[in-house]
């Protein structure tokens, strides 16, 4: 049951539409393990760091229609794996809610800061890609992706991408640092009783 501490907690979406075709699981109580397809290879990448650095398992099978470009699978991917996310972290209890990773990647650091806070805001801020694109990806998609994942998840998100020279390096910091910063926001504390908040709801 996603949301149990009890047992792993997992999230899953299949998602068709006349741009894309998405099958979507996350356990977050997983190992790392990855199992990405999709038409976008940088992206498979990120996830691919992401699954790894967040300790999550996670399993993507997408199709789109990058004959145009890939700005709807990576849009719609980042909507899958939010929904996911809300998902497997169900009511929230026990969960610590808040982490602040600083990752370096060669030259770069990026510093990704999240609120498992039912309150879905996104800010990219820092220096500018110098490179349009990596690989296929136009760079663009980047706050494309990550601002839907936290729109869906319902999570506030803030990427703050210090300093790099090197365009990939300054997004690997980034989807590494995401992956541990989900890690700890959702890892569960046993000194937090409920959901961790005066609200008592999130």
């Amino acid at each position: 049951m996603a949301g149990d501490n009890e047992q792993q907690r997992t999230g899953s979406i299949a998602r068709r539409t006349n741009e894309t075709d998405i099958k979507l699981t996350l356990n977050v109580d997983g190992t790392g393990i990855s199992e990405i397809e999709s038409d976008v290879g940088f992206l498979n990448h990120m996830l691919d760091l992401f699954t790894k650095h967040g300790q999550f398992d996670l399993k993507v099978d997408a199709r789109g229609d990058v004959e145009i470009d890939d700005h709807h699978t990576v849009e719609d991917i980042g909507i899958c794996l939010g929904h996911a996310l809300r998902e497997a972290l169900g009511d929230k209890r026990g969960i610590k809610r808040y982490a602040s990773v600083f990752v370096p990647m060669d030259e770069a650091l990026a510093q990704v800061v999240v609120d498992i806070s039912n309150r879905p805001h996104f800010e990219l801020k820092g220096v500018e890609f110098p490179a349009a694109s990596v690989g296929s990806l136009t760079v663009e998609l980047v706050h494309e992706f990550l601002w839907k994942l936290a729109l869906e998840a319902r999570i506030t998100l803030h990427v703050i991408v210090h300093y790099g020279r090197n365009t990939h390096h300054m997004i690997e910091a980034v989807f590494k640092a995401l992956g541990r910063a989900l890690d700890e926001a959702t890892s569960i504390d046993p000194r937090v009783k409920g959901v961790p908040s005066t609200k008592g709801v999130l």
